[in-house]
């Protein structure tokens, strides 16, 4: 069952396994920040009002705001 970030714990390992239903302005944007289909990525932190959301994916760690992350779906 797919899942956001936001359900996700610091620490926590996932899978990007799609993008949700009207994000296609953030689509092609994280795609090519490297969050394709089948990447996987940790939570490395949470800022303290939950925005940003920092992940390590591929060797770097990227930050994303809260409304770019919740277009993910991610499964672990």
């Amino acid at each position: 069952m797919a899942k956001t970030i936001k359900d996700m714990t610091v620490g926590e390992r996932a899978r990007v396994v799609g993008y949700n239903a009207g994000s296609k302005a953030y689509r092609s944007k994280l795609m090519s920040m490297g969050l394709t289909r089948g990447t996987e990525f940790t939570v490395t932190r949470f800022a303290p009002l939950g925005d940003p959301i920092e992940i390590e994916l591929r060797g770097f760690k990227l930050s994303l705001r809260k409304d770019e992350a919740l277009a993910l779906e991610v499964s672990e």
